[in-house]
């Protein structure tokens, strides 16, 4: 499967502008089966002000574009759900048009985001091309309890908005994920700046060896692609099975 990661600079609050700037990146992209977008690509990370980041245009957007496109789509928008209550929702949209969606489970308290959103409560899976991908936003990832592989998933998906000033943390967590869990991980975050803080990027695809089947250079908007092989990650697990002695657990 071919996996296209879209490193992008996102504008404070310009959703038009946004899906511009993705709509070029995947221009160079050229074709792919998976599109993976950072964290609220469309806004910025408005951890505090919910209300300005709320549209139904990024989710339109992104039904549209699998569609045209015949392919998948993900990436997490600030939505308010059915109950008026704001979420941090990552969609991974199919390219039917339909989609499934995961509401991030660890919200960011240095940055204020519980206060304004409500976390996610359920687990999300998604299959597509026969690959199961785990769904997780950004500051899940320092949080290996969640992601842990109980034989339910063959990647892992984070999507994120990771400052520079945490950047090593960044990279070490994703190859950890990928190692501890025998899968491939797909980490996407953004470049540029917004009023708080600086972020430089650090895309990239781990395989279940913990190395970097492909990943960005510099700090620049760009695109990373990878090609996945679901028969390479079954060869290693049943030559090296270790998950098949990991500790059994259940979270509440």
């Amino acid at each position: 499967m071919k996996v296209a990661v879209l490193q992008t600079d996102i504008m404070w609050g310009r959703v038009d502008d946004n899906i511009s700037a993705v709509e070029r990146l995947m221009s160079v992209a050229g074709a792919a089966e998976l599109y993976v977008l950072p964290e609220m690509w469309a806004t910025g990370f408005a951890a505090t002000s919910p209300d300005e980041a709320c549209s139904d245009v990024p989710l339109d957007w992104m039904i549209r574009t699998a569609r045209e496109r015949f392919c998948a789509v993900c990436g997490s928008v600030a939505v308010r759900d059915d109950g008026g209550i704001f979420r941090n929702r990552h969609y991974f949209v199919m390219p039917d048009g339909s989609y499934h969606y995961y509401d991030k489970r660890h919200l960011f308290t240095y940055g204020g985001e519980d206060r304004h959103y409500a976390r996610g409560e359920d687990r999300v899976v998604v299959e597509y091309k026969n690959v199961r991908f785990l769904l997780q936003t950004c500051y899940d990832l320092r949080f290996p309890v969640w992601s842990r592989n109980t034989g339910d998933y063959d990647a892992i998906i984070y999507v994120a908005n990771w400052p520079e000033s945490r950047q090593n943390v960044w990279q070490i967590l994703l190859r950890a994920r990928a190692m501890e869990n025998q899968c491939y991980v797909i980490g996407a975050n953004r470049v540029g700046r917004d009023a708080l803080c600086l972020y430089k990027g650090g895309s990239a695809v781990i395989d279940a060896k913990g190395y970097a089947v492909a990943g960005a250079v510099g700090s620049d908007e760009q695109v990373v692609t990878a090609d996945i092989s679901l028969d390479d990650l079954c060869t290693f697990r049943k030559k090296f099975p270790v998950l098949n002695d990991r500790d059994a657990f259940e979270v509440k």
